[in-house]
């Protein structure tokens, strides 16, 4: 199992990170512990998300995400993922059946090869021509890679990051000004395409251990459920990423008590059995955000809340090896909490229930204790660690 490493072409937001780095060691790790057993960070990552909008679109949306840095563990040919990653011009690499993937696009499942326009191409057929001489160096390879026949449908200037809000993935795959080179092929049910898209790329070792890809692939079921597999560039290794999710567009989301396992169909989430040789408190996540009309706060936490420091404004727990909840803003129109699972294995649906609204559940605010700075030799090890627990925290 190898180490996270971190690129150079990281987001400027995460600067901030960079800084916390020693802050969230000599935060997050007790002593005693920290002497008996190391703390890592592997490649391959579990997310659970529940998204539940309150406010416009009333509805909820959970999914599961794996992802990895490391071809290894998301089995990309290694000669077409260094090829995308050394083209500058290419900003993500996506396979999807999601609705729409782009406008004019209807029941068809997509490829799109999303290409960063070039500032000397000044009308469309020059837009159009540069786009169509970069994907089609690489969507013969995909179409090998994904056993598909997918087939050139247009091109598509997009006006905003909407696709990226679309398919809901973690990376930027694309912004203002992006090209989308789309390629089609017929609409193919998401229970198949994710048994047939995960064979492909998840090795055998992590289908066999369990944990969230098990959730995921009962989740794809879903009469709801999309896929969409990603490869986002970066400047030495591309972030893979498998995510299936479903929409509970009927699910009342007016309740005040929340029981996240619910939307992901399981009464249990386990982590992966790929962790159990080493101690990875931080690669498997579950995160529920909460976007309300009016002020609310999070009341009556069934399971644990982590004790967390606020430190240049991020909530940071103070031991991860204890399970519990982080809740960063706790409340307000837009609350966001991460269930951390510690030493834990696992976590039943009644150990993470919550309500809204009610009294106000305030987690501790503590000073910070200086006299623990013996740990911060293991700042450089736990840096990634650092860095994947505050990426995207605050989207």
């Amino acid at each position: 199992m190898s180490k996270f490493i971190i690129s150079s072409s990281e987001t400027q937001s995460m600067h901030k990170a960079i800084v916390l780095i020693g802050m969230i060691v000599l935060t997050g790790i007790s002593v005693n512990y920290a002497h008996s057993q190391e703390i890592s960070l592997a490649t391959f990552q579990e997310t659970a998300q529940i998204m539940i909008d309150k406010k416009t679109a009333q509805d909820v949306t959970a999914s599961i995400t794996l992802q990895s840095t490391s071809i290894q563990e998301i089995k990309v040919p290694a000669n077409v993922e260094q090829r995308i990653r050394e083209n500058d011009h290419i900003a993500a690499v996506i396979i999807t059946n999601q609705d729409e993937c782009i406008l004019g696009v209807s029941n068809e499942s997509c490829i799109l090869i999303n290409v960063k326009r070039n500032p000397n191409d000044t009308n469309f057929p020059a837009i159009q021509n540069s786009t169509l001489n970069i994907s089609e160096q690489f969507i013969d390879e995909i179409n090998d890679m994904f056993d598909t026949k997918a087939k050139l449908h247009s091109t598509f200037i997009q006006p905003s990051d909407e696709v990226n809000t679309t398919l809901q993935t973690s990376g930027v795959i694309s912004g203002k000004g992006t090209i989308s080179a789309v390629y089609t092929m017929p609409m193919e049910d998401t229970t198949s395409m994710y048994e047939k898209i995960s064979a492909i790329l998840i090795p055998k070792i992590i289908r066999e251990s369990g944990g969230f890809y098990d959730v995921a692939r009962n989740l794809s079921t879903d009469e709801n459920a999309k896929m969409t597999f990603s490869i986002i560039p970066s400047e030495n290794k591309s972030l893979l990423q498998l995510k299936v999710s479903t929409n509970y567009s009927e699910t009342p989301s007016n309740t005040d008590k929340i029981d996240p396992l619910k939307f992901l169909q399981t009464t249990e989430l386990k982590r992966s059995e790929y962790f159990s040789e080493g101690f990875y408190p931080l690669n498997s996540i579950i995160q529920v955000v909460i976007i309300s009309p009016e002020e609310t706060n999070i009341s009556d936490v069934e399971g644990n809340i982590v004790s967390t420091q606020i430190i240049d404004d991020e909530r940071i727990p103070t031991d991860i090896t204890n399970h519990g909840w982080v809740f960063d803003p706790e409340e307000g129109q837009v609350i966001q909490g991460k269930y951390i699972f510690g030493k834990k294995t696992s976590v039943s649906s009644d150990e993470l229930e919550f309500s809204l609204g009610g009294e106000n559940t305030q987690t501790k605010k503590q000073e910070f204790d200086e006299s623990i700075v013996v740990v911060i030799i293991i700042a450089i090890a736990s840096s990634a660690a650092a860095l994947f627990y505050l990426k995207g925290y605050k989207k």
